[in-house]
């Protein structure tokens, strides 16, 4: 994959949480923070993140005593916690950054507007995207997708712990076999979960690349954006 000009970042919640899985830790934010400030020194860079260590819609949801609809805006919700502490480390850091809410939420975060956030890259800004799409029923990787096609990005890159695509999961398995690169074909054929389907079939329409990597390697963001070939590519 050539250098990038512009990208969306897609973390989860959890790569903020204290080692219990909950709440937001304040070294994970930092090293969060202070990967994602280096990395945008070379691209514009748009970070949408998850709201799992606050609160998992899905599961309350599954418990039958929510509404799926109810959980998924308490989800939402969950990412703008999230939103608010990443912006703050990245502006302590130095690094000027906006936080953008697709709910309107005007005492803490600016609405998402197209055209607002162009205009913050051509300022130089990070970008914190929270509340997904602001509708229920769909992920933040749904929410991902559809701001990076909005915003004209060269390509998601989807941070995790693992370090790529494999056959199957390297955690549980470990004859597990790692893909440098793979096709939206392959991966919809082999039945492999990147993303949600909502969320791949429109980077499939759309000509977007997905990159998943290893958020957690120090510099592993930054050699990204630089074009080093890291984690796995889904490409056409």
């Amino acid at each position: 994959m050539s250098a990038p000009t512009r990208v969306v970042l897609k973390i989860s919640g959890e790569s903020f949480a204290a080692p219990s899985g909950f709440g937001i830790d304040s070294e994970r934010l930092s090293v969060i923070a202070n990967e994602i400030a280096k990395a945008s020194d070379k691209v514009d860079l748009a970070v949408v993140v998850g709201g799992g260590n606050i609160v998992r819609g899905g599961t309350l949801a599954q418990q039958g005593q929510i509404a799926q609809a109810t959980a998924d805006y308490m989800g939402m919700l969950g990412t703008v916690l999230n939103g608010l502490a990443l912006r703050e480390a990245l502006e302590q850091m130095g690094h000027p950054s906006r936080l953008m809410s697709a709910l309107a939420i005007p005492s803490v975060a600016e609405p998402f507007i197209r055209n607002r956030a162009i205009r913050h890259f051509e300022k130089g800004r990070i970008l914190v995207l929270a509340a997904g799409t602001g509708n229920p029923f769909f992920t933040t990787d749904s929410a991902a997708s559809l701001r990076a096609i909005e915003i004209d990005a060269d390509v998601i890159l989807k941070g995790t712990r693992v370090d790529g695509i494999y056959t199957a999961d390297p955690e549980r398995d470990p004859s597990a076999e790692r893909f440098d690169r793979i096709t939206f074909n392959e991966v919809f054929e082999r039945g492999l979960k990147v993303m949600d389907m909502t969320a791949f079939t429109l980077c499939n329409e759309n000509n977007l690349p997905i990159v998943v990597f290893d958020m957690n390697k120090p510099g592993n963001l930054q050699r990204l954006v630089e074009g080093e070939a890291i984690g796995t590519v889904v490409e056409f």
